[in-house]
Protein backbone atom coordinates (compact mmCIF):
# COMPACT_ATOMS: atom_id res chain seq x y z
CA UNK A 1 0.00 0.00 0.00
CA UNK A 2 1.30 3.45 -0.94
CA UNK A 3 2.30 5.74 1.91
CA UNK A 4 -0.06 8.75 2.23
CA UNK A 5 2.79 11.18 1.61
CA UNK A 6 4.11 9.55 -1.57
CA UNK A 7 1.93 11.46 -4.08
CA UNK A 8 3.26 14.73 -2.68
CA UNK A 9 6.89 13.59 -2.90
CA UNK A 10 6.32 12.30 -6.44
CA UNK A 11 4.81 15.64 -7.47
CA UNK A 12 7.57 17.65 -5.83
CA UNK A 13 10.61 15.63 -6.94
CA UNK A 14 9.44 13.74 -10.04
CA UNK A 15 11.06 10.50 -11.08
CA UNK A 16 14.46 11.60 -12.45
CA UNK A 17 17.43 9.99 -10.70
CA UNK A 18 20.17 12.63 -10.67
CA UNK A 19 19.88 15.88 -8.71
CA UNK A 20 20.61 18.16 -11.71
CA UNK A 21 17.90 16.40 -13.75
CA UNK A 22 15.40 16.65 -10.89
CA UNK A 23 16.15 20.35 -10.48
CA UNK A 24 15.92 21.02 -14.21
CA UNK A 25 12.50 19.37 -14.30
CA UNK A 26 11.14 20.89 -11.08
CA UNK A 27 12.88 24.27 -10.70
CA UNK A 28 9.85 26.23 -11.95
CA UNK A 29 7.58 24.39 -9.54
CA UNK A 30 9.91 25.01 -6.63
CA UNK A 31 10.89 28.62 -7.22
CA UNK A 32 8.72 30.07 -9.99
CA UNK A 33 5.30 31.62 -9.71
CA UNK A 34 2.65 30.30 -12.05
CA UNK A 35 -1.02 30.53 -11.03
CA UNK A 36 -1.73 27.07 -12.42
CA UNK A 37 0.93 25.56 -10.13
CA UNK A 38 -0.60 27.23 -7.10
CA UNK A 39 -4.00 25.94 -8.14
CA UNK A 40 -2.65 22.43 -8.61
CA UNK A 41 -1.13 22.57 -5.12
CA UNK A 42 -4.48 23.74 -3.76
CA UNK A 43 -6.51 21.09 -5.55
CA UNK A 44 -4.22 18.15 -4.88
CA UNK A 45 -2.76 18.93 -1.47
CA UNK A 46 -4.82 21.76 0.02
CA UNK A 47 -6.66 19.51 2.47
CA UNK A 48 -3.44 17.90 3.69
CA UNK A 49 -1.82 21.32 4.01
CA UNK A 50 -4.65 22.61 6.17
CA UNK A 51 -4.48 19.50 8.36
CA UNK A 52 -0.76 20.05 8.82
CA UNK A 53 -1.24 23.75 9.60
CA UNK A 54 -3.85 22.75 12.22
CA UNK A 55 -1.25 20.56 13.97
CA UNK A 56 -2.21 17.24 12.41
CA UNK A 57 -0.25 14.53 10.60
CA UNK A 58 2.41 14.41 13.30
CA UNK A 59 2.71 10.65 12.76
CA UNK A 60 4.24 11.35 9.34
CA UNK A 61 7.41 12.52 11.08
CA UNK A 62 8.13 8.98 12.28
CA UNK A 63 9.80 8.09 8.95
CA UNK A 64 12.32 10.16 6.95
CA UNK A 65 10.09 10.36 3.86
CA UNK A 66 7.02 11.29 5.90
CA UNK A 67 9.06 13.87 7.84
CA UNK A 68 10.14 15.47 4.58
CA UNK A 69 6.58 15.50 3.22
CA UNK A 70 5.24 17.10 6.41
CA UNK A 71 7.95 19.76 6.15
CA UNK A 72 6.80 20.49 2.59
CA UNK A 73 3.18 20.79 3.75
CA UNK A 74 4.17 23.29 6.42
CA UNK A 75 6.84 25.30 4.63
CA UNK A 76 6.46 25.12 0.85
CA UNK A 77 2.79 24.41 0.14
CA UNK A 78 1.38 27.32 2.21
CA UNK A 79 3.60 29.68 0.21
CA UNK A 80 1.82 28.49 -2.91
CA UNK A 81 -1.72 27.94 -1.65
CA UNK A 82 -1.82 31.14 0.43
CA UNK A 83 0.56 33.22 -1.67
CA UNK A 84 0.52 36.92 -0.86
CA UNK A 85 -1.31 36.51 2.47
CA UNK A 86 -0.08 36.16 6.06
CA UNK A 87 -1.18 32.53 6.00
CA UNK A 88 1.66 31.80 3.56
CA UNK A 89 3.92 31.80 6.63
CA UNK A 90 1.49 30.10 9.02
CA UNK A 91 3.41 26.83 9.07
CA UNK A 92 6.87 28.30 9.58
CA UNK A 93 7.08 27.95 13.35
CA UNK A 94 5.98 24.32 13.36
CA UNK A 95 8.18 23.53 10.36
CA UNK A 96 11.19 25.00 12.14
CA UNK A 97 10.52 22.92 15.25
CA UNK A 98 10.03 19.82 13.11
CA UNK A 99 13.34 20.45 11.37
CA UNK A 100 15.19 21.13 14.63
CA UNK A 101 13.86 17.90 16.14
CA UNK A 102 14.69 15.86 13.05
CA UNK A 103 18.17 17.31 12.65
CA UNK A 104 18.93 16.61 16.30
CA UNK A 105 18.25 12.94 15.54
CA UNK A 106 20.22 12.98 12.28
CA UNK A 107 17.09 12.39 10.22
CA UNK A 108 18.36 14.38 7.25
CA UNK A 109 21.12 11.85 6.44
CA UNK A 110 18.48 9.33 5.38
CA UNK A 111 17.37 11.64 2.57
CA UNK A 112 18.97 12.28 -0.80
CA UNK A 113 20.91 15.57 -0.99
CA UNK A 114 18.32 17.18 -3.28
CA UNK A 115 15.63 16.26 -0.74
CA UNK A 116 17.70 17.68 2.10
CA UNK A 117 17.60 21.06 0.35
CA UNK A 118 13.96 21.40 1.40
CA UNK A 119 14.77 20.57 5.00
CA UNK A 120 17.44 23.25 5.17
CA UNK A 121 15.27 25.78 3.33
CA UNK A 122 13.08 25.89 6.43
CA UNK A 123 16.07 27.32 8.32
CA UNK A 124 16.70 29.73 5.42
CA UNK A 125 13.12 30.97 5.75
CA UNK A 126 13.54 31.74 9.47
CA UNK A 127 13.85 35.33 10.63
CA UNK A 128 16.48 34.42 13.21
CA UNK A 129 20.19 34.75 12.53
CA UNK A 130 21.25 31.49 14.30
CA UNK A 131 18.90 29.51 12.04
CA UNK A 132 20.31 31.34 9.02
CA UNK A 133 23.88 30.51 10.03
CA UNK A 134 22.82 26.90 10.46
CA UNK A 135 21.26 26.89 6.98
CA UNK A 136 24.47 28.18 5.42
CA UNK A 137 26.48 25.51 7.21
CA UNK A 138 24.18 22.72 6.02
CA UNK A 139 24.17 23.96 2.43
CA UNK A 140 27.98 24.14 2.56
CA UNK A 141 27.97 20.50 3.64
CA UNK A 142 25.85 19.61 0.61
CA UNK A 143 28.39 21.34 -1.63
CA UNK A 144 31.18 19.33 -0.03
CA UNK A 145 29.26 16.09 -0.64
CA UNK A 146 28.37 16.90 -4.24
CA UNK A 147 30.08 15.28 -7.17
CA UNK A 148 31.51 17.37 -9.98
CA UNK A 149 28.32 17.28 -12.05
CA UNK A 150 26.17 18.31 -9.08
CA UNK A 151 28.42 20.97 -7.61
CA UNK A 152 27.08 23.98 -9.58
CA UNK A 153 23.53 23.14 -8.48
CA UNK A 154 24.41 22.95 -4.81
CA UNK A 155 26.68 26.00 -5.02
CA UNK A 156 23.61 27.87 -6.27
CA UNK A 157 21.62 26.76 -3.23
CA UNK A 158 24.51 27.85 -0.98
CA UNK A 159 24.63 31.26 -2.64
CA UNK A 160 20.92 31.78 -1.95
CA UNK A 161 21.38 30.69 1.67
CA UNK A 162 24.18 33.20 2.12
CA UNK A 163 22.09 35.97 0.57
CA UNK A 164 19.18 35.19 2.90
CA UNK A 165 21.56 35.11 5.88
CA UNK A 166 22.97 38.50 4.93
CA UNK A 167 19.49 40.07 4.82
CA UNK A 168 18.68 38.76 8.30
CA UNK A 169 22.07 39.88 9.59
CA UNK A 170 21.35 43.37 8.27
CA UNK A 171 17.66 43.82 9.13
CA UNK A 172 16.72 41.02 11.54
CA UNK A 173 13.79 40.13 9.25
CA UNK A 174 12.89 39.85 5.57
CA UNK A 175 11.72 43.30 4.42
CA UNK A 176 9.81 41.82 1.48
CA UNK A 177 7.41 40.21 3.96
CA UNK A 178 6.56 43.49 5.67
CA UNK A 179 3.66 44.52 3.45
CA UNK A 180 2.05 41.06 3.60
CA UNK A 181 2.41 40.84 7.38
CA UNK A 182 1.32 44.43 8.04
CA UNK A 183 4.74 45.50 9.32
CA UNK A 184 6.00 49.04 8.82
CA UNK A 185 9.20 49.24 6.80
CA UNK A 186 12.10 51.42 7.84
CA UNK A 187 13.69 53.86 5.40
CA UNK A 188 16.62 51.45 5.02
CA UNK A 189 14.28 48.57 4.27
CA UNK A 190 12.34 50.59 1.70
CA UNK A 191 15.59 51.52 -0.02
CA UNK A 192 16.70 47.88 0.04
CA UNK A 193 13.45 46.74 -1.55
CA UNK A 194 14.21 48.96 -4.55
CA UNK A 195 17.35 46.91 -5.23
CA UNK A 196 17.26 44.07 -7.80
CA UNK A 197 16.91 40.63 -6.22
CA UNK A 198 15.82 41.96 -2.84
CA UNK A 199 12.56 39.98 -2.84
CA UNK A 200 13.99 36.56 -3.74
Amino acid sequence: MQAPWQPLLDWWFGDAAAAPEIAAEKQRLWFGYRPEQDEQARQRFGELTERALAGGLQEWSETPAGWLALILLLDQLPRMIHRGTPRAFAGDERAQQLVRDGLAQGGDVFLAPIQRVFVYLVLEHAEQLPAQEQAVAYFRQLCDLAGEAERPLFEGFLDYAERHRNVIARFGRFPHRNAILGRASSDAERAFLEEPGSRF
